[in-house]
């Protein structure tokens, strides 16, 4: 028997721009991005604007880094172990009150927010 199935169209640029968003959500430059994966920023840069793939490898290594799935990064899919699952989705319920704040208060949460991270690492 003939299984049917649909496959995704796999879209570099948007894949990118989701690499490029968990990086920023995470505070990481290129050069952060890239001394982890062992590449240069410019590479960064052009999987990030949709030139280059990536090897299953380094994707794997992306995925650990961001803290997001391989399936997130490559089809925007938000499943993966029971982990990631509820870690996303307790980053989208912290982020959904901000998508009403100004530039000046975004400011002031993200100010919040990084103290709020250094005092819990001090624990």
């Amino acid at each position: 028997m003939k299984r049917e199935f649909e496959l995704k169209h796999l879209d570099q640029i948007e894949m990118g721009r989701r690499i490029r968003k968990q990086r920023e959500f995470l505070d990481f430059t290129r050069e952060d991005l890239a001394g982890y994966l062992g590449v240069s920023s410019k590479f960064i840069a052009d999987i990030e604007y949709g030139e280059k793939g990536i090897s299953i490898r380094k994707l794997y290594m992306l995925s650990q880094i961001l803290e997001v799935s391989a399936d997130y990064i490559l089809a925007g899919e938000r499943y993966g172990n029971a982990v990631d699952v509820e870690r996303d989705r307790l980053k989208e319920e912290i982020l959904e009150p901000l998508k009403i704040c100004n530039t000046q208060q975004l400011k002031c949460m993200e100010q919040i927010a990084k103290f709020y991270v250094e005092a819990l690492k001090e624990r």
